[in-house]
């Protein structure tokens, strides 16, 4: 039996800047990790005003850790005029969450995220403690990342090391109503670390982590579906609504590629119902099966969020390209998400 020749990634490498020498956006999809981003070079049409950035400007810094029996969710959000985070422990094998914590901050005081994708990170206010630690080093360095959650009902300490894995993808590209957006995603990581949760302890050796770092000027009303899953070896990410097929992307055996526009086929009434998930260039066809969710719903009159959080496993198949062997998908953990916000 002969193999089949290995298939190189189509993704060119990360530029060092997202804006050019003439103040574009380098719009597209790369392969690897870009510099810190700042919006303020940019030139006319994607400029504005310092008082428009202050209020479009979104930042945020999402980590998701998972073992066969835990999936742990943990983002600080930095949306400009204020600042919240959120983390949460769901346990796989009661299908429930067991501990989290959702925590508005102090405009200008409780939270950081770095300009520097998967920079340095934290957040404190409320009794709720999150730092989040990049390589040491320069900025882009390989090694060993850490995070370190604090809350009354539950702590995390997680080290995850991306010296083997593969290439981030890097995502530039244009928001309708707002200006431009990049997003720096990375591969699944290998894990360990502990989760403590009301005195039990939860080993996350042997995990899976990956991080999501996001940065743009967004329009007021921003909204998208988005499904993520990582292996060691396979992962993805996809998404569907404000940055259309830019993230979309396939992790495979250690190279990156890039996807094509995805469709989720659910029941918004019955979010715990099978999802069917799928690209239109036929590289990715998914059923994704809920085990819980996470939900949260605010309204805070000049802004209001809608979200829910599907925790679950992925199965079906996926290829790096249309004469590629399928190579099967089987019960590969990870989330799906509809997501609505005036911010």
């Amino acid at each position: 039996m002969t193999s089949s020749p290995a298939i190189p990634q189509n993704l060119p490498a990360a530029p060092a800047n997202v804006v050019d020498e003439a103040g574009q956006p380098r719009m597209g999809r790369y392969a690897g990790q870009t510099g810190a981003i700042d919006w303020t070079a940019l030139a006319a049409p994607y400029a504005r005003s310092g008082l428009w950035r202050r209020f479009h400007h979104k930042r945020w810094q999402y980590v998701a850790l998972s073992t066969p029996q835990l999936l742990c969710g943990i983002a600080i959000v930095d949306v400009g005029w204020t600042n919240t985070a959120f983390a949460y422990v769901f346990d796989r094998i009661q299908g429930k969450q067991i501990a989290g914590f959702s925590q508005d901050g102090i405009p200008g005081l409780s939270a950081q995220v770095s300009n520097q994708p998967g920079g340095a990170s934290r957040f404190s206010c409320g009794g709720n403690r999150i730092v989040y630690q990049p390589p040491a080093g320069a900025p882009g360095n390989k090694g060993k990342y850490q995070l370190s959650l604090h809350s009354r009902q539950f702590s995390i300490e997680a080290e995850f090391d991306d010296n083997d894995a593969a290439p981030q993808l890097l995502a530039v590209g244009p928001i309708v109503n707002g200006s431009v957006h990049a997003t720096q995603k990375s591969p699944g990581m290998p894990l360990s670390g502990e989760v403590l949760v009301d005195g039990q302890r939860f080993d996350l050796q042997d995990g899976v982590a990956s991080f999501d770092y996001s940065n743009g000027l967004l329009a007021r009303n921003t909204e998208w579906r988005w499904a993520s899953a990582h292996g060691l070896d396979i992962g993805f990410n996809l998404q569907a609504g404000y940055f259309g097929k830019q993230e979309n992307v396939l992790w495979l055996d250690g190279q990156l590629h890039a996807l094509g526009h995805v469709r989720f086929e659910y029941d918004l009434a019955a979010p715990l119902a099978p999802w069917h998930i799928y690209t239109d260039d036929g590289l990715l066809d998914l059923q994704f099966m809920p085990e819980g969710a996470r939900r949260e719903n605010k309204n805070l009159l000049i802004a209001a969020t809608r979200y829910i959080q599907p925790v679950g496993s992925f199965s079906g198949w996926v290829k790096p390209a249309r004469d590629a062997t399928p190579r099967p998908v089987e019960h590969l953990v990870g989330v799906t998400e509809e997501h609505f916000s005036r911010w």
